[in-house]
């Protein structure tokens, strides 16, 4: 038998200060010792105004691991009405974590020296934060932790640096003299990712005093079986399917920037809201009782302010029409910062003294790695005092 689980707490860590646009470049480095012509196209579409990298601003040295960034947000989950060494499960999660072996979760807990507990790595990009956090839930649902914590993280700097383009570009020097971008599909995600992490504490039991989140349902859906990847790193695509980077030699790799992180752009418009949103809303609201009256925020993590309007195309079109008055997110400040978004967006409204007991929560994460989508219902419970 399921037991009803709580979010107790939702911490975030955001390393520095915010970069601003103008910065960016300052940061992660010139590809060829030349400005982006993308730059200021795509930033425009995006909306994003400001972001956060675990780069020294003055050095401009890497300052901070995937995984210390992840512990920094969990260490935020604690004191000592819930201390770090009560927690017996951890989940975390990272597209892009520091070392392909051992696991990103494993590293997470050596960062922290808490004892031992169940720990328990997600992958993927955008969704896994969601994974991560589906797993946390059934373990305490299931009576298998009693104090588990979720955690999504991202250090995207790390292979946004114009360093590790420098190969490819004095490959391709005569070609790009012509065009001294790089292929738009590697350039694009360099002005549209960041760094963060965010992280949420789970258990059987409210708050004592304040508020807490009573996780109602969470559904996740692929479409894989469907649609090619859209979104990938450590791959490249050869006659029309994804080589490993494993396959290609060490010059080969560095020539032709495999370990970067690349998009479809074209595939990622034309199917983005048609699966993640509306295919995958028309499957879910067959088995939940979704209905927008009674929806007092959605929380919607999307990657630009360009799609925001057609993500509201979307649920008009399958009946769940949310007002834009109560959606709630922090892309244009905080940035995009993958599978620690969700947590982000959440830690700044759970924590703003906005919300009330009773009051509903929408969630939603899409990923574009091969087209998957997650949903999540949240109730609002407690004392606001």
């Amino acid at each position: 038998m399921t037991q009803a689980v709580y979010i107790n707490r939702v911490s975030a860590f955001l390393p520095h200060e915010p970069v601003c646009n103008e910065q960016m470049e300052q940061r992660l480095g010139m590809v060829g010792d030349k400005p982006s012509r993308a730059r200021k196209i795509i930033l425009r579409s995006n909306g994003i105004r400001s972001r956060h990298y675990a780069i020294d601003p003055v050095t401009l040295a890497p300052s901070y691991s995937n995984a210390q960034l992840s512990a920094e947000a969990i260490r935020g989950l604690c004191d000592e009405a819930m201390p770090l060494e009560q927690i017996d499960c951890l989940v975390a999660s990272s597209s892009q974590p520091d070392q392909m072996m051992p696991n990103h979760a494993v590293m997470v807990h050596g960062e922290l020296g808490n004892p031992a507990c169940e720990v328990v790595a997600t992958s993927g990009i955008c969704l896994c934060g969601m994974t991560a956090l589906k797993y946390a839930w059934m373990s305490v649902a299931l009576g298998q932790s009693e104090d588990a914590v979720a955690c999504g993280s991202e250090v995207a700097s790390n292979l946004m640096r114009a360093s590790n383009f420098s190969a490819e570009y004095e490959q391709r020097a005569e070609q790009l003299a012509k065009q001294p971008e790089l292929a738009f599909e590697k350039d694009f995600l360099r002005w549209m990712l960041s760094d963060g992490a965010g992280a949420v504490r789970l258990s059987q039991q409210p708050n004592q005093t304040g508020l807490s989140l009573r996780i109602d349902w969470l559904d996740i859906l692929s479409f894989a079986n469907e649609l090619p990847a859209c979104m990938y790193a450590g791959a490249d695509y050869k006659d029309g399917k994804l080589k490993s980077w494993s396959r290609y030699s060490a010059q080969e790799r560095n020539a032709r920037s495999v370990l970067a992180v690349k998009q479809d752009v074209k595939l990622l418009n034309e199917n983005i809201v048609k699966y993640t949103v509306v295919k995958a809303l028309r499957k879910i609201m067959h088995k939940r009782d979704l209905q927008a009256d009674k929806i007092d925020y959605f929380l919607p993590h999307y990657s630009s302010e360009f799609f925001r309007e057609r993500l509201a195309d979307g649920m008009r079109e399958v009946g769940l029409e949310i007002p834009y008055e109560r959606w709630f997110t922090n892309l244009t400040s905080k940035g995009n910062t993958g599978s620690a978004s969700i947590f982000i967006i959440l830690e700044e409204l759970f924590n703003s003294d906005r919300l009330r007991a009773g009051e509903t929560l929408l969630c939603y994460v899409p990923e574009s790695g091969r087209f998957s989508s997650a949903f999540m219902q949240l109730t609002v419970v407690g004392n606001e005092a």
